[in-house]
């Protein structure tokens, strides 16, 4: 197996904190300063995998600073630099406590909720006699509460997020404003790859100086549902299931195996064989998302490369 990234702990120059996600490490150092780590870590139904992915942080990184320069003359983003392929550095912000999730087609968690007979989510109203993997007439935007560390996201409409004060309605107004054209030039990124960017969410903050700035990752596949485009209208006719293009094909694994992230479940182990799989299947999502080739980075001593590429950067600010 190759080398992966499990966890860090680096002492960088002017550190303040760090705050560990289920994937991603955040070191936060003076003057607004905050390093980025995306690790090999897997998560699925909100836990972490036991054992982590050869070069996954290192793709989601790759294609989220991808996405973020092409969508940068539409929305500002926290993102400075990317010294080493698993890092971005960037300017630090207040998050907004939602996530801002946007729907162009009725797959996944909304057609889990049409199939139950709701026509409502998150406020929003869904168009009768669909049918799973339909296209919606117009995207739809039905946001999620932030959950703090190891609890679901949950639903929640405009009207609550305003009414709980969560987000000021100008505020609120921006972030559908920025959800919206990132989804269309998302939507317009992806059909460049012959593919359908199905459903994705956007985190914002907003900086010490009052801007809305996009944060995290975005497009990935671990943040987006992506379909191939080729054959989309014949498998819907017939009623088939739609090529998919994210990390659902593990979710479905854990499931067949009998987890679904459920309180007594054990997480299934994950022999190397099927991790190199994992490992393969998301160098082609990266492949099929960005149109090139993957490169492979060093990974003899991952934590020792990031944190010489990273001091290298940091003699510069």
């Amino acid at each position: 197996m190759s080398n992966t990234l499990m966890e860090t702990d680096f002492h960088f120059p002017n550190q303040l904190s760090v705050y560990r996600g289920k994937v991603r490490e955040v070191y936060a150092l003076e003057n607004d300063i905050l390093v980025m780590v995306a690790t090999d870590r897997l998560s699925a139904f909100d836990v972490v995998m036991p054992k982590g992915i050869p070069y996954k942080g290192q793709i989601l990184n790759q294609i989220a600073t991808q996405m973020m320069m092409a969508t940068e003359d539409l929305v500002p983003n926290w993102l400075l630099a990317t010294p080493d392929p698993n890092v971005a550095i960037g300017k630090a912000c207040q998050p907004f406590k939602v996530e801002m999730v946007i729907r162009g087609y009725l797959s996944g968690h909304a057609a889990r909720e049409y199939k139950a007979g709701k026509r409502l989510l998150c406020g929003v109203a869904m168009p009768e006699g669909m049918k799973e993997n339909d296209k919606f007439p117009e995207p739809i935007i039905t946001p999620a509460t932030k959950a703090e560390k190891g609890d679901h996201d949950e639903d929640i409409s405009k009207e609550e997020i305003l009414s709980r004060g969560i987000v000021s309605e100008e505020d609120y107004l921006v972030l559908e404003d920025y959800t919206r054209k990132l989804f269309q030039r998302g939507t317009e990124l992806a059909a460049k790859q012959g593919l359908i960017l199905v459903d994705t969410k956007y985190e914002f903050g907003k900086t010490k100086e009052g801007q809305i700035v996009l944060i995290d990752e975005i497009h990935t596949p671990d943040s987006s549902r992506y379909f191939y485009k080729d054959g989309y209208h014949e498998r819907q006719a017939k009623g088939e299931s739609q090529k998919q293009l994210s990390k659902e094909f593990v979710r479905q694994w854990l499931i067949s195996n009998g987890f679904q992230g459920l309180e007594g479940q054990t997480v299934p182990e994950m022999s190397d064989e099927y991790i190199t799989t994992v490992s393969e299947r998301y160098i082609e999502l990266y492949e099929s998302i960005t149109g090139e080739t993957f490169k492979r980075a060093d990974v003899s001593n991952i934590a020792e490369r990031i944190e010489g590429n990273v001091l290298r950067f940091m003699e510069h600010l």
